[in-house]
């Protein structure tokens, strides 16, 4: 199974479309995971026009988007089971936040957005996964969205990063 994870694409705002980068994986999706701030439904049915979408909400999403997709989710891919929220919040850290809405769940993979911050790292035996931003690096160098494979193997993330969201 392979699923491209992407969050905080701010469209229209930051970006009128979808970087060409961003396009090529999207076709090669089983499923497409948005991690939140999409900030319209638009972005929800461009998506869809892929393949099977599912996603949380975020902080700057507009009410339609938020009839449509939840705060928070946890699923199951192969066996995985997986925990998708936006992050927001007050105080603490993102990933602390993340951390504390999943309390008392055994989740395999946390994935998370707001920080538009690439991170990989385990917490115990729990993967935590932020794509970073396809279309608001902020001051990092690249952009970025994630690719998480799914087999008899395990669980595998990985970023992509490009330095042109245009192409």
């Amino acid at each position: 199974m392979r699923i491209i994870v992407v969050s905080d694409t701010h469209m229209p705002k930051k970006a009128k479309q979808f970087p060409t980068r961003l396009i090529q994986e999207l076709y090669t999706a089983d499923l497409i995971v948005h991690a939140g701030d999409w900030h319209s439904i638009n972005v929800y049915n461009q998506l869809s026009t892929y393949g099977e979408v599912i996603g949380v909400y975020g902080n700057v999403d507009d009410n339609e988007l938020k009839e449509v997709v939840p705060r928070r989710v946890v699923t199951e891919w192969e066996g995985c089971k997986v925990g998708i929220v936006h992050g927001h919040g007050d105080k603490k850290t993102t990933e602390k936040r993340v951390i504390e809405e999943f309390e008392g769940e055994e989740l395999d993979l946390i994935i998370f957005g707001h920080s538009h911050l690439p991170l990989l790292r385990f917490v115990k035996k729990t993967m935590l996964f932020n794509p970073g931003s396809v279309t608001d690096k902020r001051r990092l160098p690249y952009y970025s969205f994630g690719v998480i494979t799914v087999d008899h193997q395990g669980l595998r993330a990985d970023h992509i990063f490009y330095s042109n969201k245009e192409t």
